[in-house]
């Protein structure tokens, strides 16, 4: 019994191992089935096909291709994306009918098919990690998982219109890292117009592709090495587009990730994970429409100034927007004129992505200038460009509507011929050269026939109807007569008549010139009302939309900013309740409130710590009104009545920053792009304060809590402008984290620079500054950063929860960023438009970052280094203020005097210096006890030491100063 037991073990084992076996190839037949646990390999094994669960997230099930030999789990395709096994008993098979089914291992529910019939042989991964259905006796493809794509575009997958089989194929992203259903952003084509691919998140455009047809293929080439083809096509076959690798034992994709970035990557072996090659959006200016119509967007321009400007002919819609760095409403012709055949021409805008052709049209053409007076006599085309199409025949383009979603592309941009009015195009220098110029002849001609004079007029401007003939100038009815006149008295008619020709053509001539001034000055003086009349309509429409409810208007210079009463702001916020307060600081509590038209708003009551009267308070707040940036928090309104003095601000529903990136569960919402997007936001609402606005505003408290998010995780700056409510020395208390402010009270824009260095590193790390590190009880984050840096581990802080390799050097760039924010001297740290500057370049060579100011922070403080790093207090910060105290009358110097050797130096910073070169008797006032004086220098160091611990308590000061020892 135990023999035959053994041996019926032991075929099972044989039996089981067959079967494994018979899955190492890539192929599987109808009587054959691929159980979870068994995984199907291409010929070569670079692809494998099997069950997978997302993370390891849960125990959902699903079926997929993902590479086989890298280190990374890569999914590329889902079979059953939207209906996941909740078990582990799938079973993967080819039925009778030859259709794929994937079921649970009863078979008596399916999951997923491929929803065909026929006489399939079998299924096959290849090495391109297409899953086919192969037909019976052919080498036709039943079904292929290529024609199904997930979020992953494989060399040899195309996306587009097949027209052969009907199918529409686009990519779909996951919708989150754990969960490979449908999410919300697809890239798919466009067929409305001209042909182009869209990235969408829902219905709403987000990016595009310039315009097809390109040149095909297009070869993508690293260093002298072609490594890709691109190649799009577009005939009776279809729309498609796809692409090559050159070498196939290279590994390349590309994907649209949960939160809408798609990018181009290629595996490198030798660190072993993907390169970001190229990938979007990631510019500002890659944004669908970003500066509106009939503009151009330029991202370097938005580093110094804004990034929208109109085309030739053109004006901002509303200057008012564009002041406030918003173009989403476009340009508009400056000129209201006919653009019909009344002298308009053509300008030429260089090297441009093709605006979106929704409401364009190609056809075949000859030449250029074929396709510009194609353009020309259709008075609907706004411009046009000539192109090489698919098959290599050219192409001419013309768009017929608004021109949307430009900016420049130096290396595969086209050039585009915008059409303007004859005004613009002569007021262009270029243009103004090849246009040319017209003649005027004038000419008197005796009774043979022979020209007694003849003159001519040239000019640029525009032509005039000049004809003139002698029968017209002396009447017909006397011309006979006057002939014969004319004939006898020659030797007097002609000087006459010369003298009458030269003094008419100086008259034209003055004429001609008046008549143009006059014209130039009459389209400026439409304009300049075209213009008044834009910017009066656009105000009145804001003065109409003030959020006043029961108050008045303050002031005619600030329009939309309301005075409310108090009662209108209890209402609001039902009398201050606790439930609808969103926080609590240092310049008084914020509240959640409504008004009675159901708009949404945020109330901030201040504390009694202002001493500014009721009207300095209001002309404050009409200053601090006026500064409005897409990267600052609006401020609608105020309120003074009953001694009360509070703001009204815009309301935004994900409050503030550190509610993210701070908590545990809520920081995996933010990723990378997101981060990333909002430390621009921050670095530019900053230098929009420190340099662009109207006034120089200083924040002295920017952290996560003073940056909020809008619904779409945009930052707005909160609290700026409250220092100049809050004057002077009231508001010190309110910072404690810039040096030059602890050590001397100052402060400047350098030390706003200081806080964005700070909050810069605390988004990257998802941890506060003040966090206390075990390895050295009083090191913060900056200090613990900075050690990283030099060890060359800087990469470390990266919160982990942000699984993104493709962005390690970006993350790296905004740690050297944070670092030159925070050095210790801040003429080292580098201005906000600096900042911007480096943050959105391309460049990586940034300069390497000095001491930071945590050190001198721990060292040289006029209060306890504790308090300043961790808020603490205890009886050993008081023996620190001691020390200061101590060291002060001792020399006769306060604390935060400026020392010429070291301009950030302070008076501890001073002392100890010369402790150590034994020269500490050179701070001692000469009229003092040089011994006495040398123990007190000694005690009062041993007070300002950097840990509490080994401060001495107020016991042992006593005893020390008192007793006679010198030990």
């Amino acid at each position: 019994m135990g023999y035959m037991g053994f041996h019926s073990i032991s075929r099972i084992f044989v039996l089981v191992s067959c079967i494994k076996i018979s899955f190492s190839i890539d192929t599987l037949y109808p009587n054959q089935f691929l159980r979870d646990g068994d995984v199907l390999l291409s010929k070569n094994e670079t692809f494998a096909l099997g069950f997978f669960t997302p993370n390891n997230s849960s125990s959902r099930r699903y079926v997929g291709v993902w590479y086989n030999k890298l280190i990374e789990k890569n999914i590329v395709w889902v079979a059953n994306r939207e209906n996941p096994i909740n078990n582990t008993a799938g079973v993967l098979s080819i039925d009778r009918q030859g259709n794929l089914l994937l079921c649970d291992v009863s078979r008596s529910t399916l999951v997923w098919s491929a929803n065909v019939s026929s006489k399939s042989s079998h299924i096959q991964l290849l090495d391109s990690g297409n899953l086919v259905l192969v037909e019976e006796n052919s080498t036709l493809y039943v079904w292929q998982s290529f024609d199904h794509p997930t979020d992953t575009l494989l060399s040899g997958m195309k996306i587009g219109l097949d027209r052969k089989t009907g199918q529409y194929r686009f990519l779909t992203s996951w919708r989150s890292s754990d969960d490979p259903g449908q999410g919300d952003y697809k890239l798919q084509l466009d067929l409305s117009g001209l042909p182009q691919f869209f990235l969408c998140k829902g219905s709403t455009r987000l990016w595009r592709t310039s315009p097809c047809p390109w040149p095909s293929p297009i070869l993508f080439l690293q260093g002298n090495t072609v490594r890709w083809f691109s190649f799009f096509t577009n005939n009776q076959d279809g729309v498609l587009y796809s692409f090559n690798l050159d070498d196939s034992s290279v590994d390349m994709r590309f994907v649209i990730d949960d939160s809408g970035y798609a990018s181009w990557c290629m595996w490198n072996e030798r660190v072993n994970r993907w390169n970001s090659i190229f990938s979007f959006p990631k510019e500002i200016c890659d944004e669908y429409k970003h500066c509106g119509a009939y503009s151009i967007c330029t991202p370097s321009a938005g580093i110094i100034m804004f990034e929208c400007s109109c085309l030739p002919g053109f004006e901002p819609k509303s200057p008012r927007d564009w002041q406030l760095s918003d173009g989403s409403g476009g340009c508009v012709r400056k000129q209201i004129i006919s653009l019909c055949r009344n002298g308009e021409g053509f300008l030429k805008v260089s090297q441009v992505k093709f605006p979106d052709p929704s409401l364009a049209c190609a056809t075949k053409f000859v030449s250029s200038l074929e396709c510009q007076q194609q353009c020309l006599r259709n008075c609907s085309c706004t411009a046009y460009a000539t192109a090489l199409g698919d098959e290599k025949e050219n192409v001419c383009l013309m768009w017929f509507g608004e021109l949307m979603d430009m900016r420049p592309a130096p290396k595969l941009g086209m050039d585009l011929f915008v059409r303007v009015d004859s005004i613009t195009l002569d007021s262009d220098p270029v243009m103004r050269k090849k246009r040319r110029p017209f003649e005027q002849q004038v000419a008197f001609y005796d009774d043979g026939g022979r020209i007694l004079l003849k003159s001519s007029i040239r000019s640029s401007w525009k032509q005039q109807s000049l004809v003139w003939s002698a029968v017209e100038m002396v009447g017909a009815e006397n011309a006979k007569k006057k002939r014969s006149f004319i004939a006898k008295n020659k030797r007097v008619v002609i000087p006459i008549s010369s003298a009458a020709v030269v003094f008419t053509l100086v008259v034209i001539v003055v004429s001609l010139r008046i008549i143009k001034r006059r014209h130039l000055k009459g389209e400026a003086k439409q304009n300049l009302q075209g213009l008044f009349h834009r910017v009066t309509n656009s105000t009145s429409r804001l003065y109409k939309d003030l959020l006043v409810v029961h108050g008045q208007k303050v002031g005619s210079s600030s329009p939309n900013l309301a005075l409310h009463d108090f009662s209108t702001i209890v209402a609001a916020t039902n009398n201050f309740a606790s439930e609808n307060m969103l926080g609590r600081g240092g310049f008084g509590s914020v509240y959640k409130g409504q008004l009675t038209n159901g708009v949404e708003i945020a109330i901030k009551r201040l504390s009694k710590g202002s001493a500014q009267g009721v009207e300095e308070f209001k002309n404050e707040v009409m200053l601090i009104a006026q500064l409005q940036h897409k990267n600052l928090v609006k401020l609608l309104g105020c309120c003074t009545q009953q001694e009360e003095k509070i703001l009204v601000y815009e309301y935004l529903p994900n409050k503030s920053l550190d509610n993210f990136i701070f908590d545990q569960q809520r920081k995996s919402h933010v990723d990378w792009r997101k981060r990333f997007k909002i430390i621009i936001g921050i670095a530019r609402g900053m230098m929009y304060l420190h340099k662009d606005s109207r006034l120089k505003i200083i924040h002295r408290d920017l952290k996560a809590s003073n940056v909020l998010l809008d619904d779409t995780m945009n930052p707005k700056i909160s609290d700026f402008g409250m220092a100049r409510i809050f004057e002077g020395n009231q508001s010190q208390a309110m910072t404690k984290r810039v040096v030059e402010y602890v050590i001397f009270g100052k402060f400047s824009t350098k030390s706003d620079t200081f806080s964005f260095g700070v909050l810069l590193l605390e988004i990257i790390s998802s941890k506060r500054n003040n966090v206390d590190y075990k390895e050295h009880p009083s090191l913060n984050l900056i200090g613990h950063v900075w050690d990283l840096w030099k060890e060359d581990k800087a990469l470390e802080i990266v919160d982990c929860s942000m699984a993104e390799p493709l962005f390690w050097l970006e993350a790296f760039k905004c740690i050297q960023v944070g670092l030159l924010c925070v050095q210790e001297l801040e003429t080292d740290r580098p201005a906000m438009s600096d900042v911007v500057l480096m943050l959105e370049s391309n460049t990586n060579q940034l300069p390497s970052p000095k001491q930071p100011g945590f050190l001198l922070a721990r060292t040289g403080m006029v209060i306890c280094p504790e308090y300043v790093i961790f808020g603490k207090f205890s009886t050993k910060s008081d023996i620190f203020s001691f020390g200061v105290l101590l060291l002060e009358i001792i020399s006769g110097e306060r604390n935060n005097i400026d020392h010429q050797e070291h301009p950030s130096m302070n008076l501890i910073r001073h002392v100890w210096d010369l402790w150590r070169e034994d020269k500490a008797l050179k701070i001692v006032d000469c009229s003092m006890f040089w011994r006495e004086a040398f123990k007190c220098i000694q005690v009062g160091l041993l007070c300002v030491q950097e840990f509490a611990t080994g401060r001495p308590s107020i016991s042992d000061v006593v005893w020390m100063l008192r007793s006679s020892t010198k030990q």
